[in-house]
């Protein structure tokens, strides 16, 4: 009975102070030190939120930047009111399955086509391929690169000005060593919509 009354006594004080306090302190200390970041990251401009840089945005207009290709689900689930709700996953197919070798080829000839004055160039892989979670919000800065003829004719714009764009919101390296520099995709996109400067 005795083991039994502090097993219990244990149970309640590590709930409160796992379940509650260390939660409320957590949240209270990333509220005051990093409220952008506990929040989401949403770009926020005059009142309107246009959508977190940590998540991706699918964009297919020729005047915008086209972020990794995103497996989009809008008919499994619903909201409470019947709206469809839309889902990216990853892949499951095998790089080496005949199915993915031709979604491959198919995606390549779409890129290929809505940019023709860089027809010889090779095109960056991750233009024709999902990332892991299906929503990474960020290309590699060739990818981006390999748009700028595109989304310069589609807007009439200078070539040097879509760059200037996109080399504005590159991030680099993180700590200078790891990975590679990368573009955020609806960050570039807003800015040249002259939403964000």
């Amino acid at each position: 009975m005795k083991v039994a009354k502090k097993a219990f006594i244990c149970i309640i004080v590590f709930t409160v102070l796992c379940g509650l306090v260390y939660p409320l302190v957590m949240t209270g200390i990333s509220q005051v030190l990093f409220k952008e970041k506990a929040n989401g990251s949403i770009i926020e401009i005059d009142g309107k939120k246009y959508g977190s840089i940590l998540l991706a945005q699918q964009f297919t207009g020729d005047e915008y930047l086209w972020g990794r290709i995103m497996n989009i689900d809008t008919e499994t689930f619903t909201d409470d009111e019947g709206n469809a709700l839309m889902y990216a996953t990853p892949s499951n197919l095998s790089p080496a399955s005949e199915e993915y070798e031709a979604l491959v080829k198919e995606r390549v000839e779409r890129i290929r086509k809505a940019n023709p004055t860089v027809k010889e160039e090779a095109i960056p892989v991750d233009l024709v391929t999902c990332s892991g979670s299906g929503l990474d919000p960020h290309i590699s800065v060739a990818a981006a690169q390999y748009q700028v003829e595109r989304i310069a004719k589609a807007r009439n714009l200078d070539t040097q000005e879509v760059k200037k764009i996109i080399d504005k919101y590159t991030k680099g390296r993180m700590f200078g060593i790891f990975g590679e520099e990368v573009v955020n995709v609806l960050e570039v996109n807003l800015a040249l919509d002259g939403i964000l400067e």
